[in-house]
């Protein structure tokens, strides 16, 4: 099975950036679909934005388009979320998760997806 680890959250202030990166041990990412979802303390956890295996294909929350840009890097194993423009409502823990498939279709339900990682807090000042 395939380790997800996430990094490069922080305390930000509003109108800034960040990348976050979710490294991956175990297995080869060219297995899975792959996704980033947030969760805001007290409320569900949220998709945010999912890739393709390949990379070919990419979705979005409405809240993250035009924001935010999901992109991954197959020969290291890692896939990154780039967060500009951030909003004190972007304040949540960011997960990156997995979904092994042969397809290179992207995948927006919390529930379509096997590994988790961990979790990074990213936390937008106003």
């Amino acid at each position: 099975q395939v380790q997800l680890v996430e990094s490069g959250g922080g305390l930000v202030q509003a109108g800034g950036s960040l990348r976050l990166s979710c490294a991956a041990s175990g297995r080869t990412l060219t297995r899975y679909a792959m996704g980033w979802f947030h969760q805001a303390p007290g409320k569900a956890r949220e998709f945010v934005a999912s890739i393709s295996r390949i990379g070919g294909n990419t979705a979005y929350a409405d809240s993250a388009k035009g924001r935010f840009t999901i992109s991954r890097d197959n020969v290291w194993d890692t896939v990154f979320l780039q967060m500009n423009s951030l909003k004190p409502e972007d304040t949540a823990a960011y997960y990156c998760a997995a979904h092994q498939t042969n397809t290179d279709f992207y995948f927006l339900r919390e529930n379509d997806y096997e590994y988790w990682g961990q979790g990074t807090q990213v936390t937008v000042s106003s």
